[in-house]
């Protein structure tokens, strides 16, 4: 049973119970093929990144992430901001009744070489995929907009 459903732009999406919440995502490429984690909270593909915590710059917090999702140190100065999602219809709803909207920064790493990669607890599988692959797969809703803007797309 997943933890987390996400939702965008669905009318029928619960209403948000706690303030927005701020997140972080990757668009971390290597030779042209995208990094996707299968989540366990929900059993989807997505982006590696997470919340930001109170005190956390926005690079911290996902260079933080990167660290504890992939086991991969990186600096400030390899990551790229390259947008914004904060549309309000951007939900997700946990399995404890929380339901948030959520505002995601996204930033690109782009990597030479494949690295060697830890996965977390939070992680079922890790995966480079390239453009033609992910026409195959389901990846999150609310990642799957930015994954098309920002790495289909170009």
């Amino acid at each position: 049973m997943a933890i987390v459903t996400f939702y965008r732009g669905d009318p029928n999406a619960p209403k948000p119970t706690q303030p927005a919440h701020l997140g972080v995502n990757a668009i971390i490429t290597c030779k042209g093929k995208l990094l996707l984690e299968k989540r366990r909270d929900c059993e989807i593909w997505g982006l590696v990144g997470g919340g930001v915590k109170r005190k956390e710059t926005q690079e911290a917090a996902l260079i933080r992430e990167i660290r504890e999702e992939l086991g991969l140190y990186i600096k400030p100065h390899q990551l790229k901001k390259l947008g914004v999602y904060g549309e309000p219809g951007r939900i997700a709803a946990y399995q404890d009744g929380s339901i948030w909207r959520m505002v995601v920064v996204v930033y690109g790493l782009e990597l030479e070489q494949e690295p060697k990669l830890t996965m977390s607890a939070e992680s079922k599988a890790l995966r480079f995929f390239s453009k033609e692959e992910l026409k195959d797969i389901e990846i999150v809703i609310t990642h799957s907009d930015i994954v098309e803007d920002l790495f289909v797309n170009l």
